[in-house]
């Protein structure tokens, strides 16, 4: 078996349809810019090459055409089908995989979950802030885990965190308020406020 370490490529989750929101999460804009744009700045920045997951009905949409897309070629099953997808379409890579409604997120963020990276490990992802269980959503998840979340494919069981929950995933210390993410708008009225008190 070899030892070599996986390049590291970056996947912007956008494929969601932003139910709860009522419209898309990837266009809101916060301190000026939409949320796509910002998360993908900071993803392309610490990855080797940077694709936004977009399901085929969204290839087309103006905020995303511009970017180097991987469109799902799974059922509508949530981020799982993002993540199965990239590693379909380059199975050697590693991929650090991000949703793009996590306005706090900042690069030192990324910094410290990269440098803590365990190839050896399923994943490498930061505890919720939360409940303490993995966040599967800013999280390096290593060609190995691709058998795992194939297998649960199959079985119908399309939850990423208890992928992690089930695998060897190597877990950091909570990232403080950086994975906050916003679902809903009364949430992201209180980000917006949050955001002009931090400006």
């Amino acid at each position: 078996m070899s030892n070599t370490v996986a390049p590291l490529y970056g996947l912007l989750l956008s494929g969601g349809a932003s139910q709860r929101m009522r419209q898309d999460k990837a266009a809101l804009a916060y301190r000026g810019e939409p949320q796509l744009l910002r998360a993908w700045r900071l993803l392309e920045a610490v990855t080797e090459r940077a694709f936004v997951s977009v399901r085929d009905s969204q290839s087309a949409d103006p905020l995303r055409a511009g970017l180097p897309q991987i469109v799902d070629s799974y059922d509508a099953i949530g981020p799982v089908a993002g993540i199965l997808s990239a590693q379909d379409r380059f199975p050697d890579a590693a991929w650090l995989v991000i949703a793009c409604d996590l306005p706090l997120l900042d690069r030192d963020t990324l910094h410290h979950l990269i440098d803590a990276r365990d190839p050896r490990a399923t994943a490498t992802a930061f505890a919720s802030n939360h409940d303490g269980l993995p966040e599967p959503l800013c999280a390096i998840w290593e060609p190995a885990s691709h058998a795992l979340l194939h297998q649960r494919y199959v079985d119908g069981s399309y939850c990423p965190r208890k992928a992690l929950i089930q695998s060897n995933a190597k877990l950091l210390p909570a990232a403080g308020d950086a994975l906050d993410n916003v679902n809903t708008p009364e949430e992201r009225d209180a980000m917006q406020q949050r955001l002009e008190s931090m400006a």
